[in-house]
């Protein structure tokens, strides 16, 4: 047995080491073997008999809970395992509370604390009860543009249109008894913000990370960040270019509104709200970044959002009243879109990222064009060589050679200014290498 996320060597037994039990206990369970080196190794451990006895003993009194204490022998000498169980409930040391993650001990405080509670509760954060706001608080009109396009989504029926305020709440399980849930607040109320903090959006254009152009800040309930945000990104952040079919004027932005939208609501909807940021967008002139506080699922990789997955929103309730508006799907299909839009765009996929409690979803402009290589000072030649891998996937020496007129060396001498330049990278070596775009 190697030492591992669920497994801990330690030589002796100290009392200090309740608290990885404890650990252990909150998290997804484990063992302790005692009487082994950090290589593994036995070292035997001395009053094994009493330490059988007493560790369940103390285990017991100061944590509430049962493990298993197995005694193994061995010609190196005798080794203690401890099994510890993952509880359905919230184990604590003396008030503090311990989780495994990885292989390291955390002690919760605090955000992270109170979203552990609320889960081994089977509730979430956007579950629980604000006291003292009445349903005539909220705006009204939100509440009706709701109505509209939850029947013209199809996702309820015509007997929502003259539904009161009250019954629509209720058929959203959006009450808790008489008093809204925070859920509720984020999505109807005119000032959200008087209750919960950061509950709100900001919006920059860079040159670069240190400085910032101009910027925007987008408040009101969660529905009016969404379409409010959508117009300013694309009124203001995101060029549009102008064409004539005929007559007739088409615009076609530099990112496809669908899948900008869509990571916009995915922000919005699996935001962690305890810790109180702003979702925060960043518009570079060859990238959009949007950010949110909050984790993946536990053993999700960001290689699993563009894969068939389930949906595991972080606040179901806001999650099920962007459904029912017909802003979202209820299959896990969001991000699987966004990349789909993107190719249709002919723009690369976006990167996902998870560093943390960060969530970055970024989209890259799609570069590879004659008027943005021209502005890199490429040669003809080699805006020839970028578009021709562009649709091919990769271009060789002997390629270039035969695409551009010319001779070895010249083919190599341009096609490794490309790579100094990351426009390229190489792959393979000597006669087999070749040239593949960069992003």
């Amino acid at each position: 047995m190697q030492e591992s996320q669920n497994v801990e060597w330690k030589e002796i037994w100290k009392d200090e080491y309740l608290k990885w039990i404890c650990g252990f206990a909150n998290a997804s369970g484990g063992k302790i073997i005692i009487g082994k080196n950090n290589k593994g190794e036995v070292v035997g451990v001395k009053n094994s008999k009493k330490l059988l006895e007493d560790i369940p003993n103390k285990v017991k009194d100061v944590l509430g809970i049962l493990v298993d204490v197995n005694l193994h022998k061995t010609g190196k000498g005798d080794y203690l395992e401890i099994v510890i169980d993952p509880q359905p409930f919230a184990v604590n040391y003396k008030g503090q509370y311990f989780y495994r993650s990885g292989s390291t001990r955390q002690e919760l405080k605090g955000a992270a604390l109170d979203k552990f509670l609320l889960e081994r509760k089977g509730r979430t954060w956007d579950s629980i009860s604000i006291p003292g706001i009445s349903i005539k608080e909220l705006k009204n009109e939100t509440i009706e543009l709701f109505k509209r396009l939850a029947f013209k989504n199809k996702r309820m029926d015509e007997s929502v249109l003259t539904e009161s305020n009250e019954n629509i709440l209720e058929n959203l399980k959006l009450l808790d008894k008489s008093t809204l849930k925070r859920a509720t607040v984020l999505l109807f109320h005119p000032d959200p913000e008087k209750f919960i903090t950061g509950a709100f959006i900001k919006i920059g254009h860079f040159q670069s990370d240190t400085e910032l152009i101009f910027q925007d800040e987008v408040h009101g309930n969660l529905f009016d960040q969404v379409e409010r945000t959508t117009e300013i990104l694309f009124t203001k952040y995101i060029k549009a270019i102008i064409s004539y079919d005929g007559i007739h004027r088409i615009e076609t932005y530099e990112y496809p509104k669908e899948a900008i939208r869509e990571a916009l609501l995915n922000a919005i909807a699996h935001k962690d709200y305890a810790y109180g940021f702003p979702v925060q967008i960043s518009v570079y002139n060859d990238k959009l970044m949007i950010w949110n506080e909050g984790r993946l699922p536990e053993n999700w990789t960001v290689e699993k959002l563009l894969q068939k997955h389930s949906s595991k929103p972080r606040n179901p309730d806001i999650a099920n009243a962007f459904f029912r508006a017909g802003y979202i799907e209820a299959w896990g299909r969001g991000t699987i879109k966004i990349a789909e839009q993107c190719k249709k765009h002919g723009l690369p996929t976006p990167e996902f990222k998870n560093e943390g409690s960060d969530f970055w979803v970024i989209f890259k402009k799609d570069i590879f064009n004659k008027n943005d290589l021209e502005k890199l000072k490429l040669n003809e030649r080699q805006i020839k060589a970028v578009l021709y891998v562009k649709e091919k996937g990769k271009i060789s020496n002997k390629e270039y050679q035969k695409l551009n007129n010319v001779l070895y060396k010249t083919a190599y001498r341009d096609l490794e200014k490309l790579v100094e330049k990351t426009i390229l990278i190489k792959k393979g070596e000597k006669k087999g290498s070749y040239y593949i775009l960069n992003g």
